[in-house]
């Protein structure tokens, strides 16, 4: 499925909310112009203005109001990828060398805390407080979940539920309340409004942990960067956890772990991601994630029956077989 297939009616409203990205990060200073735009221009797949105009349709749709709502959702999630390039020493996002890479992580951070300050600044042109809230409380939870990640960078002691749970507040709050605040601001009934933060939330989980599967077993073509670079980063993921588990795997992958540990991740992975695919966990990670659709897609069953449904199935969808 391509991309602009996923947005069936709102095609239209994406293209609209597409200049609203462009236009709402031009200010006066030429460098922070020159590359908040970098990363923007890159493209992306624009998942959480999506989920916002779709949330939208189960209320009283309005884009101009839910523009103030998509365009900084996106913004939020662009200025995090800014700032996790610059923890993560990445030199390529979507394909192109991240701003840390192209410039310095001194530009880098500066050009992430403008982002985030447009995505506010456009976020308060709304008079509603609850979304107020509710985007600075996920900001919060953004922020605790990236010093989890930076904390647990190498630890292969780490189980299962602190993966999820740091997962919950680094990608899957933010598709959640995607969803619920399209609904909250085209004022849809609470039962709705809190359905389609379930399915957002799950699909959110989900997606996660097929991007955490390709980074294993996608090519640099496809995912836009080196197979194995969470793995260079000492981001220890769920697949890697499973393969921990392996009593018999377990030796020789923590050695593989250590070795990328004591080089800073300068070196081959490939030794690595042939154990880890010789283990039981990518088919345990493929399961987990098909959990959390099952849950997405109940949640979806009990929304009211309109055309938007088929378009939320549709994406969850693409989430579940995408290939970048």
């Amino acid at each position: 499925m391509k991309r602009l297939d996923i947005f069936g009616l709102l095609k239209k409203d994406m293209n609209y909310i597409e200049d609203e990205l462009f236009r709402s990060i031009e200010g006066e200073h030429e460098l922070l112009n020159e590359t908040s735009m970098h990363l923007l221009k890159a493209g992306g797949k624009r998942l959480r203005p999506v989920f916002v105009l779709m949330g939208g349709k189960f209320g009283s749709y309005d884009l101009e109001k839910l523009k103030h709502v998509a365009v900084p959702l996106e913004l939020i999630h662009m200025a995090s990828l800014v700032h996790d390039d610059v923890i993560d020493d990445a030199d390529t996002r979507r394909g192109e060398l991240t701003v840390k890479s192209k410039w310095d992580n001194r530009i880098a951070m500066y050009t992430g805390d403008y982002i985030y300050a447009r995505a506010l600044t456009i976020a308060t042109q709304l008079g509603n407080p609850l979304i107020h809230q509710v985007l600075s409380k996920a900001m919060v939870e953004m922020s605790i979940g990236e010093m989890e990640q930076i904390r647990d960078f190498f630890n292969t002691e780490q189980n299962v539920r602190r993966y999820l749970l740091r997962i919950r507040r680094k990608t899957a709050l933010l598709i959640a309340i995607s969803c619920q605040l399209g609904a909250v601001a085209s004022d849809a009934d609470r039962k709705t409004v809190n359905l389609l933060y379930r399915y957002g939330y799950n699909v959110g989980m989900a997606y996660q942990i097929q991007d955490d599967l390709l980074d294993l077993c996608g090519t640099e073509k496809q995912i836009g960067k080196p197979p194995g670079s969470d793995m260079r980063q000492g981001n220890i993921t769920i697949p890697v956890i499973y393969a921990l588990q392996d009593e018999e795997l377990r030796g020789p992958l923590l050695r593989e772990i250590s070795y990328i540990r004591e080089r800073n991740g300068e070196c081959d992975v490939t030794g690595a991601i042939r154990i880890i695919k010789e283990s039981k966990g990518i088919a345990q990670a493929e399961e987990l994630a098909d959990r959390y659709f099952k849950k997405a897609f109940d949640a979806l069953e009990r929304l009211p029956d309109i055309r938007t449904k088929k378009n939320l199935r549709d994406i969850a969808n693409f989430v579940a077989k995408r290939s970048y």
